[in-house]
């Protein structure tokens, strides 16, 4: 074989206990398990992982990857922290499919997000489809990629920025780009509706769009309408649709933040209980940290961004129309902030894409403001303009009850969530599958680490309907994460975002070492993952 490692604490993906054995590579996949007692396996290569623990690699399920992947050949934010594949192309906006026009507004809708914005050379935009996207990861990346389609930039082609239904051609048009997207690899759908132009989409459209996945048997990935003020309401609208449209359903980041919803997990999980006793096809995924993150600009009111960044930039430049948006922030509490009204305390800004502005990094809004003397809204203001809308935010707005109570459920998943870009990313970019096993498994035991590694591996797996994947199993893929179980953790902090993770020295995909002796090589094993089940009927 390959590769034998030896004398391993085999956690195996399922849930189950773990065990000690032999476990043979050879070609890529697992060759061959001999538990302790049982005949030796011979390899090319031995390694001796006593002390170690041998699980499947991690499955990110909610990664903000799409130009990291092609930009950073080590990749080490996710390589270091033993996962294996990522699901990308979230939250309703990405690069595919689109158009000269669509691209041009993608790259600057979630320069915040991953860098692209215009003038960013750094990454060949040589695509257009969603198969030519996964054709462009297939030529080497470092980790593996799923993808899913985004709704927000399929109406972004198809309707532009306009907050209105779409006519009924403009919605067959929507409908093939989806079902392209699928015949080509992507694994579902995604929304961002607290984010334009998504948001903008009526329940009936995302219902249609939404039996386009059905029928390729994909699923539904949104980010709702709101995990603050009306997250509950959000939540029974997503399962509500998705019934209708007899889709299966992945809920992003699925938490319960804000005043409003501390203590409330549980309303979430008894209303999934029921859906799921109903026989729906749901799932989520979380992140192991109680700050949210993302743009400054998203806290905004819908409104205000119609007809694309320009037009919202002029509105931010005009007094009258800026006072409006004020109001709505801070008086009403705007779509764009879950229907909260603005607490400028728990924004914290973590990037900026002009570097004459770093000097807000790392403060809040209100201590920024408090330094000059001047009212929150009038720095927020002025730091939208001046940085053309491509600031990211920390929010803290989180509860650890609701965080812990969430992730003990059947069908939780992990993913990070991770905005790689800025001077100062959440934490949770390079730390969050480590902290799950190191923080939540060993020292609080909310979950076992047996049960950790099942949400981190199978569970994801089965969501994403990959046979081969998300187990320690003879013929399965050999994506593998060599971890020790009494120093596996997060190194990232708030203080230190990027500091990579301790106790994961050894990370294989395709049976190949990424991670080796805690040191990232040169391999680059990664390709797309497609799923291109026949259609249904």
């Amino acid at each position: 074989m390959d590769l034998v490692i030896r004398n391993t604490r085999v956690i195996d993906g399922g849930g189950g206990p773990s065990y000690r054995a032999d476990v043979g590579v050879d070609g890529g996949r697992i060759a061959a398990i001999r538990r302790e007692g049982e005949s030796a396996l011979t390899g090319r290569r031995v390694l001796d992982a006593s002390g170690l623990a041998l699980s499947p690699g991690f499955i990110d399920m909610h990664a903000h990857s799409d130009l990291a992947l092609l930009r950073d050949p080590a990749h080490e934010a996710k390589a270091a922290q033993g996962v294996t594949l990522e699901v990308i192309g979230q939250d309703g906006i990405s690069y595919a499919p689109v158009d000269d026009r669509t691209l041009e507004g993608v790259r600057r809708a979630i320069n915040g997000w991953n860098g692209g914005g215009p003038g960013d050379d750094s990454v060949d935009f040589d695509w257009r489809t969603v198969g030519e996207y996964l054709d462009r990861l297939d030529r080497g990346i470092a980790v593996n990629a799923a993808y899913l389609i985004p709704q927000g930039t399929v109406r972004m082609q198809v309707v532009g920025w306009d907050d209105r239904p779409a006519t009924d051609d403009e919605l067959d048009r929507m409908r093939r780009l989806v079902a392209e997207g699928l015949e080509q690899g992507a694994v579902g759908m995604s929304s961002g509706l607290t984010y334009t132009p998504g948001m903008y989409a009526k329940d009936a459209e995302l219902t249609e769009l939404c039996r386009v996945v059905a029928a390729y048997d994909g699923y539904y990935c949104p980010h709702h309408r709101s995990y603050g003020a009306g997250a509950l309401t959000a939540y029974e609208e997503m399962v509500r649709l998705s019934a209708d449209a007899g889709c299966a359903l992945h809920l992003a980041h699925a938490t319960m933040n804000f005043g409003v919803n501390k203590g409330r997990a549980g309303d979430l999980l008894d209303l999934l209980d029921r859906a799921l006793a109903d026989g729906a096809d749901i799932s989520l995924d979380t992140y192991p940290y109680t700050p949210g993150s993302t743009t400054l600009v998203a806290v905004l009111p819908s409104w205000a961004a119609e007809g694309g960044p320009d037009a919202l930039l002029a509105r931010l430049a005009d007094d009258t129309t800026a006072e409006r948006i004020r109001h709505h922030l801070e008086e009403i509490g705007s779509d764009g902030c879950h229907g909260v009204p603005m607490e400028w305390e728990t924004i914290e800004i973590s990037g900026v894409t002009e570097q004459r502005l770093g000097g807000y990094v790392g403060k809040t809004i209100e201590e920024s403001a408090r330094e000059r003397g001047e009212d929150p809204w009038v720095t927020a203001r002025r730091l939208l303009i001046e940085d053309r809308l491509g600031s990211t935010i920390l929010q803290h707005v989180g509860h650890e009850e609701n965080v812990r109570e969430i992730m003990r459920h059947r069908v939780h998943t992990g993913g990070s969530d991770g905005i790689l870009q800025g001077a100062k990313p959440h934490p949770r970019a390079y730390g969050t599958f480590p902290h799950y096993l190191g923080r939540y498994a060993r020292e609080l035991g909310v979950l076992s680490l047996e049960e950790t590694v099942a949400h981190l591996t199978s569970r994801p797996a089965a969501r994403l309907r990959l046979p081969d994947r998300g187990l320690v199993q003879e013929g399965y893929r050999a994506d593998l994460v060599l971890f020790d179980p009494e120093t596996v953790a997060a190194g990232s902090t708030f203080e230190a975002p990027r500091t990579l993770p301790t106790g994961i020295p050894y990370v294989l995909i395709d049976g190949r070492f990424v991670i080796q002796d805690g040191v990232r090589t040169d391999v680059l094993a990664g390709r797309s993952v497609r799923r291109v089940p026949a259609r249904k009927g």
